[in-house]
C-alpha cells in the first residue's frame, strides 16, 4: 500500500480463471488456423489468442482503495471517487446478499462495480441529498477489511 492508503485491492481473475482464459484462447486459435500456415491465418490465429488474455488483465485491473486525502477519507473505484462525508453506512454483503443486491433488489440509479468471480463486497449508502445515486455496491474479496478501513475514519472523527 502507498502512504496514505489504509485498504487496497484489485478484482483480479484468480488463477482458475487465467486457466481457462489461456486453454479456451489456444483452442480457439488452434481452430482458426486448422493447419493451413498461410501468414494471414497465422496473424489471425495470433489476435484471437492475444485478445482474451489482454482481455481478461483488464478486467483484472480495476482497483479499490481507501485513501486518506485532503483531510479527508475517501473510497476510490477506479476513477470514481467517494467521501466519507457523504456516505451514512456500509454493510457486508455476504454471498447470498450480494447476488440479491445485483439482481431484482437493486436500486436503477445504484453504482455497481462487480467481477463475476467474486461473489461478496459491500454496498456503501450514501447520505447526499443532491447526489441522486441512493448507494455504492462494490465487489471484494475481503469485505470485511473494506468496511473495517471505511468506518474507520469515523472512529478517527473528533466527536461533536
Amino acid at each position: 500500500m502507498r502512504s496514505g492508503e489504509r485498504y487496497a485491492e484489485r478484482m483480479r481473475l484468480p488463477a482458475a480463471g487465467w486457466l481457462g482464459v489461456v486453454v479456451l484462447a489456444l483452442i480457439a486459435a488452434g481452430l482458426s488456423n486448422m493447419g493451413d500456415m498461410r501468414w494471414w491465418r497465422v496473424s489471425a490465429s495470433l489476435v484471437i489468442l492475444v485478445v482474451p488474455l489482454v482481455g481478461a488483465w483488464w478486467l483484472g485491473r480495476l482497483p479499490v482503495r481507501v485513501v486518506e486525502a485532503e483531510g479527508e477519507t475517501w473510497l476510490q473505484v477506479d476513477d470514481a471517487r467517494l467521501p466519507m462525508s457523504a456516505v451514512a453506512d456500509v454493510e457486508i454483503l455476504e454471498p447470498v446478499a450480494y447476488s440479491d443486491a445485483l439482481g431484482v433488489a437493486m436500486h436503477p440509479l445504484a453504482f455497481v462495480v462487480q467481477r463475476p468471480w467474486i461473489n461478496r463486497g459491500v454496498r456503501v449508502v450514501l447520505d447526499d441529498p443532491e447526489d441522486p445515486t441512493p448507494y455504492w455496491v462494490v465487489a471484494s474479496r475481503r469485505p470485511e477489511r473494506l468496511r473495517e478501513a471505511l468506518l474507520s475514519s469515523r472512529a478517527d472523527a473528533p466527536a461533536v
